[in-house]
């Protein structure tokens, strides 16, 4: 029994369960109730009734725990004794302390408070159902009903995380692709840039040529037209002279 209660010790539970037990593999066959038995008040066997209804629906609420220990099966049930007030403040103070305890998170997602408070809402369930067991059906439902959205808002959760990680794979990627872009497009630049400057430098000396040659075919120019006109005024005059009458 001491290795079992060791071995519950790793099941800490805000739950309350019954001292766990050695599962027969092949249990007794019934014997015929006792003439003692027999002469028992039905009111006794009434409660008696009642109250193995009132364990079959908390094990199907809360199912026995059950492992193995030595090759021995061990199994523990939850408990069917009413809760008394002073054992709901104790609750409260077992889920402080074993918050506390396991440095759960006061706010935001935390598996660990989520787990103690789904324990200590499976306590109250378990508290309920002994005095009223639709009323102990009834939070089933809602227990239910949370953990299904609960569930839900889960795997949108990880289905939102893991479309925010693809998009930001993808802008990074993006980015990594633009930054090579950008360096492809300014050695680009740098080459036209070269290219402009080699042809502003041609350009600057085919101009200065040209305006020498300009230069140097306006000056013959000149030349020739002073030369013609010289030519011109010597032809006038040696006319003049022939054809001038003597005297």
């Amino acid at each position: 029994m001491e290795n079992a209660e060791a071995t519950v010790g790793q099941f800490q539970t805000l739950v309350r369960y019954n001292n766990p037990v050695l599962v027969v593999k092949h249990p007794d066959k019934k014997t015929a109730p006792t003439e003692l038995e027999l002469k028992r008040p039905q009111t006794a066997g009434a409660l008696l009734d009642t109250k193995k209804e009132t364990e079959e629906i908390l094990n199907s609420i809360l199912p026995p725990r059950c492992w193995e220990e030595d090759g021995q099966l061990w199994q523990q049930t939850v408990s069917s004794t009413p809760a008394t007030r002073q054992d709901v403040i104790n609750l409260q103070e077992m889920l402080d302390t074993r918050l506390q305890q396991t440095q759960a998170r006061e706010t935001g997602i935390c598996p660990i408070r989520r787990e103690l408070y789904l324990q200590c809402f499976d306590e109250i369930i378990r508290q309920v159902t002994i005095n009223c067991s639709e009323r102990g059906l009834l939070l089933l439902r809602i227990r239910d009903e949370i953990a299904m959205s609960m569930e839900a808002y889960e795997t949108l959760y990880c289905s939102s995380v893991a479309f925010g990680m693809r998009k930001a794979l993808q802008a990074h990627e993006e980015k990594e692709m633009l930054r090579e872009r950008v360096k492809i497009l300014e050695v680009d630049k740098e080459s036209l840039e070269d290219i402009i400057n080699d042809m502003k430098i041609k350009t600057e000396q085919t101009d200065r040529r040209n305006a020498e040659l300009r230069a140097a075919e306006e000056k013959k120019y000149q030349e020739e037209i002073a030369f013609l006109k010289k030519t011109n005024t010597q032809l006038k005059a040696q006319l003049e002279g022939i054809t001038a009458p003597k005297k």
